[in-house]
């Protein structure tokens, strides 16, 4: 049975902004380099976690219309269900300190698992690709008529 995940309301581009500025300082320049840029708030972490569900969840959650379903399949879903159960108590529990740890687990999930799409290993190049992506879908659903959900 498919996991049945809420509606959610997309990040503005400001948001999407912010939280690849972060993701950035702190793949270029480290912690205190990316804490001297941003300033780590509760907002922040809503963002990262929002960010981390958007980028791990469709590349971890088992696909019901996939016809070479196996065992590994529902692993990979589970341990995706895991990283961001874990992500989503930390951001609730401790929102401040959360940003970095949050950021972190981005940035390593992207440079095991997201192929590089310049094919150069470099998760700089593939965490800009993301943010132009995101700023492209917020650009088009904060633009488009009617009410965002």
């Amino acid at each position: 049975m498919p996991y049945l995940i809420p509606t959610r309301t997309p990040l503005t581009s400001e948001q999407v902004e912010r939280g690849f500025d972060y993701l950035l300082a702190l793949q270029t320049g480290g912690g205190t380099y990316a804490a001297d840029r941003v300033e780590a708030t509760p907002e922040l972490a809503f963002v990262l976690l929002r960010l981390a569900e958007d980028i791990i969840w469709p590349i971890t959650a088992v696909d019901g219309e996939a016809a070479d379903l196996c065992a590994d399949s529902f692993a990979l879903d589970e341990v995706g269900c895991a990283l961001l159960s874990t992500l989503r108590d930390w951001a609730r529990d401790s929102p401040t300190t959360a940003v970095p740890g949050i950021a972190r687990s981005i940035i390593r999930f992207v440079e095991n698992v997201i192929p590089d799409p310049d094919d150069h290993g470099d998760t700089l190049a593939t965490l800009e690709t993301m943010r132009d992506e995101h700023l492209a879908l917020a650009h088009a659903v904060h633009s488009a008529p009617g009410p965002h959900r």
